[in-house]
């Protein structure tokens, strides 16, 4: 959702749902700001990463890429929120590596600026904050979404830690759900599995709605809700069931008790329980998807 208009009111209902005051969550904030230590991953896999630079129709992208440190591992494509490439996100890329997979994950608004676009620590709650990144992710639209997600791919095929004989996953967080959708329809034959984690406007009413493109979509997909994005928006889950029902693709579509951007760990939402079932879900999906 990432709404400027609503954020406020949904995070006063945040705090009178947990009892807590705004003194409190300034505190928490301050801290989970930093990223908070995600839980070890069993059996991890020892892993290598670099900082990459990828050509696209519209520049060089500044991404991260992170892998087992030895052979060759399904692709996942990594679309963050509207905070960008950041310390959480690398965090998570590295223990989605240390599970099996090469990730990339990507710096959305290198056409403007490189990463990280907010200092260490930023918080979605700051208003100025708010007022640096919705100008960047306002410039993108659902072309720069899908010429991105082909040049993105084309990067992953052309690596040696990447096995092109498995699909591709993407996962995307905020306003990475609707490019998810977009990537899976932009590169058909090699995205197998997607991940929309409280994802905004993955339904709406103009034509460039990512719904419509469930048709050309050939990946099982995964939307993990936010509470309050569904109370805002509660026919949009009933319009993806549809959908994806109509178009035969597999869908595991719910709403999590938990607030809009509870997944990374650097949130001022951060809800640890909640995250870890969302992540749970997300390597199930990858598990059968990406075989």
């Amino acid at each position: 959702m990432c709404d400027r208009d609503h954020y406020d009111e949904d995070l006063q209902k945040y705090l009178s749902r947990r009892k807590v005051s705004r003194r409190e969550f300034n505190a928490i904030s301050a801290s989970v700001g930093l990223s908070a230590v995600l839980p070890a991953v069993a059996n991890a896999q020892s892993i290598t990463e670099s900082e990459v630079e990828i050509r696209t129709p519209d520049g060089v992208a500044d991404c991260h890429f992170v892998h087992p440190a030895s052979g060759s591992h399904a692709a996942v494509l990594v679309w963050p929120d509207i905070l960008g490439l950041r310390t959480a996100f690398r965090d998570m890329g590295r223990r989605l590596a240390q599970s099996g997979y090469s990730v990339l994950t990507v710096n959305p608004f290198y056409r403007q600026r490189r990463a990280p676009v907010v200092p260490e620590g930023a918080t979605f709650a700051d208003e100025s904050v708010r007022n640096t990144v919705f100008p960047l992710a306002q410039a993108l639209n659902a072309t720069t979404h899908m010429t991105d997600a082909r040049a993105f791919v084309a990067w992953l095929d052309q690596q040696p830690s990447v096995d092109r004989n498995r699909k591709i996953g993407t996962t995307g967080y905020c306003m990475g759900g609707p490019i998810v959708m977009r990537t899976a329809a932009a590169v058909p034959d090699r995205i197998g599995a997607a991940a929309s984690f409280h994802g905004g406007g993955l339904v709406t009413q103009g034509e460039d709605s990512p719904h419509l493109l469930v048709p050309q979509m050939k990946a099982s997909f995964l939307f993990a809700i936010a509470e309050n994005d569904d109370e805002r928006e509660p026919e949009a889950k009933n319009v993806l069931r549809e959908t994806f029902a109509r178009a035969s693709l597999p869908a595991e579509i719910e709403v999590y008790p938990a607030a809009h951007g509870w997944c990374p760990p650097d949130s001022a939402v951060y809800d640890e329980e909640q995250a870890e079932r969302a992540w749970s879900r997300l390597l199930a999906l990858f598990e059968t998807a990406l075989a």
